[in-house]
Parts: C-alpha cells; structure tokens; sequence
C-alpha cells in the first residue's frame, strides 16, 4: 500500500469517536482510498480479555469495525470533512482461526467491497505477523 500522505502512522484517538475502554485499535498505519491497515496491541486492561489473557472471539468483528472507521476517519481529515459516526449493523461471514492473547501486536487489513447509500460492505484480515488469526467480511451504517 502506498501512503497519501507522510503523517502515518496517526493515533486512532484523533480519527474515531470511541475513547477508552471502547476504543480497541491503536494507530493508522497505511491508507489509500478505500482501503489500509490499522494496529492494534491485546493489553491485560482491555474490557473483553478473559482471565487466561485471551481476547473474546467476538471482539475481533469489532475490531475490522473500528479499523474501517479509523481509515474513513482519515479520509474525511485529509478532505477537511468532519469525522463521522458509523455503525456496526453485522456480518455474514467471518472466520475465526483463533483469538489474541494479551501482549500481541495485531495488523488489521480492510478493503472496502462496496458502498451504497449510507453503507458499506468491508472486508477484514486480521494478522499476528504473518499469520491470519481472523478474516471476513462485516457490514456497516454511515448516516
């Protein structure tokens, strides 16, 4: 991927609404238009670590969520948009290989399949190193 602009990697705290402890991912690293990469690391804190330090299945359709959101969050600040509000409405299919545990660095790879309207259908990788942990695809609402 090849970055628009040399200001990556940017804390997602500056490109989403949530703040602690909704907010799971850390920082955008790659953009282009309609697709990127985002990080994120599984800290012993966070609200969905169980007690063996592993991050509930769940949580990782979350996550493509809010890297979909981080990436849009960019583009409307590179095109002096106001940053807007999305929702999850669901996801069809999403593979899940195994989950995170606590200390793991995560690289989250989204590519946006189609938009229509309000919404958007997004594919999402997620990857420790260079194994896929999680993948799928997961819709979203942009009123």
């Amino acid at each position: 991927m090849e970055n628009v602009t040399s200001q990556l990697p940017l804390s997602a705290l500056t490109l989403l609404p949530h703040r602690p402890p909704m907010i799971l991912v850390d920082q955008l690293v790659e953009f282009e238009v309609g697709q990127g990469r985002v990080s994120a690391t599984v800290d012993a804190k966070d609200l969905f670590v169980t007690q063996d330090g592993t991050l509930e299945s769940v949580v990782l359709i979350e996550l493509v969520a809010q890297s979909y959101a981080t990436i849009k969050g960019y583009a409307d600040l590179i095109n002096q948009r106001s940053v807007q509000r999305g929702f999850l409405v669901g996801s069809r299919t999403f593979k899940v290989l195994r989950c995170p545990h606590v200390g793991e660095s995560l690289m989250i790879d989204i590519t946006t399949v189609a938009e229509l309207d309000s919404f958007s259908v997004i594919n999402g990788v997620i990857r420790v190193g260079d194994e896929v942990i999680a993948e799928g695809s997961v819709k979203l609402w942009l009123p």
